[in-house]
């Protein structure tokens, strides 16, 4: 059993040497406004088990390190392992523009504060970023 360990279930980074970008307060807080309903949307999909169309919603980075029948694989084993969703609440966003193994870029780490059926308390992360297409799109997830 998992617990409270990380579920690491894509590959972006950590929280803890994201590099803070030079793009003003007010482009900063526009971008994690943003990344923040790219975020909602996409962990719609994954909660309701639309694992292929949030593989499709997802950034092209994410999308180039597995492929759609692993991702719905790996999600769909994840939540045997923590059950169905019960809550989840925005804790903090924090804007960077890189992430350890990740290229440069614009990212919005963001934690949410979630119980599942199976573990109470977690913290589920999400990290969009501002895509190819110029669109915010979900680039890694774990659940801690």
């Amino acid at each position: 059993m998992i617990g409270r360990t990380i579920v690491s279930i894509l590959i972006v980074g950590l929280l803890s040497s994201a590099g803070i970008g030079a793009a003003n307060a007010e482009d900063r807080n526009a971008a994690v406004q943003q990344a923040t309903k790219a975020a909602d949307a996409w962990l719609k999909l994954v909660d309701e088990g639309n694992y292929r169309e949030s593989w499709q919603q997802a950034a092209s980075i994410f999308r180039g390190k597995i492929t759609p029948e692993g991702w719905e694989t790996l999600a769909k084993a994840t939540r045997e392992h923590t059950g169905a969703l019960i809550s989840r609440k925005f804790e903090l966003a924090a804007y960077a523009t890189s992430l350890p193994g990740a290229p440069p870029g614009q990212y919005v780490v963001i934690e949410y504060e979630a119980s599942y059926a199976n573990i109470k308390s977690v913290i589920d992360k999400v990290t969009p970023m501002l895509d190819t297409d110029g669109q915010w799109r979900v680039s890694g997830y774990w659940i801690q």
